[in-house]
This record gives structure tokens, C-alpha cells and sequence, in this order.
């Protein structure tokens, strides 16, 4: 059947994206990321649309001999043009068409929360749409993309590259912030590094010394945090995100409104800032919960997924 060899090359094309990247003797696997993960995409959807609406579907009216493009198929698949997952795309889509004269190695600074989110709901539109696990193709520690540690400087893009290309960079850059911010992580997966304090030497990462006088050391500062970033995820959004750990997992429990309950009564979730945080601005407060909260109920989870609910209705009582 033609909708198999589609996904057979879908699951290939998404393999390489990843290997590319990945990959440190390359260079600019930007623009190798984003073609393979482009075709992983087309591939995919137009098995679905074949299942869904028929073989002639992934052609054009007017021309039987050629497919239609990613875009074409995004349009009747996720018909949603507001869509992070459609919106994401679009900006892979794009980064694609242009990566001949503008990609440089930079650019992975300014995408890889894009090529982080793509891989993801690619994943989980595989299993929903053809009820294809993809971490049985490649092992789940092999999705998370190499991070480059550098942030985009104006100064040195504008000293390195010709006036063209480090003004599309800055631009790209200044356009996709604000859209990462304003989206879930259907768009984008942000990357964060977060500090913390320990007197614990066996638990530390790297030393530092706190001195507010010194030039190279650090000062103890009260921070104020955003709760939309910190604890961004409803009941709803969490338990979805809980639920989809799972199924990737291959757990069958699914979460819901009862379970979840029973974790936040046992472990005190909402008396634990680290995992919820309370708004109390209305009349009837109202929680929103950390990702922190939610890695602690998948990982209890794994631990006995066919006793913990049992283990913790005990524990309440």
C-alpha cells in the first residue's frame, strides 16, 4: 500500500533530521534538519489524507502527475491557521525555502526551540494519526536536540556576515521572540538554564563565590518571577502533557481529574510553591502547576503504574 512506503519514508526522513543535527562534525545542519524534517512531515500527513479522504487527495485537481506541497496538506490536515503546531511548521516551512542564501550556523540559536517543539508534535501526531510510536524507531534520550550554549550577538552577526544576511538574522531573530513568548510549547520549546544555591557541594554543577564587591562573582538577589512561565500548566494542560508522557512511555493509565487529586492531596503539590501557585486574585482561588509538578506524577507513575492509584488512595486515607 502506498500509505505504508509514505510512512516508511516519513520515519526515515525524521531518523536523519535528527542524526543531522545532532551530528557534530556538521556544521550547517541547520538547513539539513529542516529539509528532512519538512519531508518527514509531507510524507506523514499525506498517508493520513489518503486513510482520510482517498488517493486523489494528495494530488492536484488540474495535475494528476504531481503531488501538492507540505503547505497544501497543512491546510486540509490542521485546518486551524492559528494553530501553534501550524504555525511552527510554517516557520520550519520557511526557514527551508530560504536556507540557500540566508542559513548560517548561527542560525540554530534562533530555531532550535522550533526544532524542539516539531519533533514532539510530529510524535504525537504519528501515533495519532497512523498509531505509529516513533520512540520504537528511535530510543526517547535520542529526541532532545543538542543545545548550543551561545546567545545571538547583534555585534558580532553584524562583523561576521555581509550586511544581507546579518540584517535577516536580527530581523528573524526580533520576530520570533515574541512569538515564543505569546505561544505553547505546540510552537515552541524554551530553553531555560535556572540557578539555584546549594551548600551541598555533592549536589553542585559548577562553584561560585558570593561577594558584592567582586567583578567575577555572584550576589544573592531576590528575583521576581512570572507565574505564566514558572507554573504554566491548567489541570487541563497538565494532564494532557501527563497523559502523553505516558502513552509515549507505553503506559496505558490514563490521568485524569480524580488521579490527579490524589497526587496533589499526597504530596501537598498545592501547598508546594516549586509545583503550584495560587491566584488569588478572585474571589475562588484558582492553580496553575509547574513542570516540575507534572515530572513528579509521571515519574511516580513508572515507578508501579499498576498500583499507584491503589498506593494512593492508602496514603490519603
Amino acid at each position: 500500500m502506498i500509505q505504508e512506503k509514505l510512512l516508511e519514508k516519513s520515519k526515515e526522513a525524521f531518523v536523519m533530521a535528527i542524526e543531522i543535527y545532532n551530528k557534530p562534525t556538521i556544521k550547517y545542519r541547520v538547513e539539513g534538519f529542516s529539509f528532512f524534517i519538512c519531508n518527514a512531515w509531507e510524507l506523514m500527513l499525506k498517508a493520513h489524507m489518503i486513510n482520510k479522504f482517498g488517493e486523489d487527495s494528495i494530488y492536484y485537481k488540474d495535475n494528476k502527475d504531481r503531488t501538492i506541497t507540505l503547505e497544501n496538506c497543512l491546510q486540509k490536515v490542521i485546518t486551524n491557521e492559528k494553530a501553534p503546531l501550524r504555525r511552527n511548521l510554517a516557520k520550519i516551512i520557511e526557514l527551508r525555502n530560504t536556507s540557500t542564501h540566508f542559513v548560517t550556523e548561527e542560525y540554530e540559536m534562533i530555531y532550535i526551540p522550533l526544532f524542539q517543539a516539531c519533533i514532539l508534535n510530529f510524535i504525537e501526531k504519528m501515533q495519532e494519526f497512523h498509531g505509529v510510536d516513533m520512540t520504537e524507531v528511535i530510543p526517547q534520550n535520542f529526541l532532545t536536540l543538542a543545545v548550543s550554549m551561545k546567545a545571538l550577538d547583534e555585534n558580532v552577526i553584524r562583523a561576521k556576515y555581509p550586511e544581507e544576511i546579518a540584517n535577516k538574522m536580527i530581523t528573524t531573530d526580533a520576530q520570533l521572540r515574541p512569538m515564543i513568548e505569546e505561544n505553547n510549547q505546540g510552537f515552541a520549546i524554551k530553553i531555560e538554564h535556572l540557578h539555584f544555591i546549594t551548600k551541598d557541594k555533592n549536589q553542585a554543577t559548577s562553584f561560585v563565590h558570593v561577594d558584592k564587591n567582586a567583578e567575577t562573582g555572584v550576589k544573592i538577589i531576590k528575583e521576581l518571577k512570572d507565574p505564566n512561565n514558572t507554573h504554566k500548566y491548567t489541570m487541563k494542560t497538565a494532564l494532557k502533557e501527563i497523559n502523553r508522557r505516558l502513552q509515549s512511555e507505553g503506559i496505558e493509565l490514563e490521568v485524569n481529574q480524580y488521579i490527579f487529586g490524589l497526587f496533589t492531596k499526597v504530596y501537598g503539590i498545592k501547598e508546594n510553591e516549586k509545583f503550584c501557585y495560587v491566584h488569588r486574585q478572585y474571589a475562588q482561588p484558582s492553580y496553575t502547576y509547574s513542570m516540575q509538578a507534572i515530572e513528579l506524577v509521571v515519574n511516580e507513575i513508572l515507578k508501579d503504574p499498576e498500583n499507584i492509584v491503589e498506593n494512593l488512595k492508602k496514603a490519603k486515607k
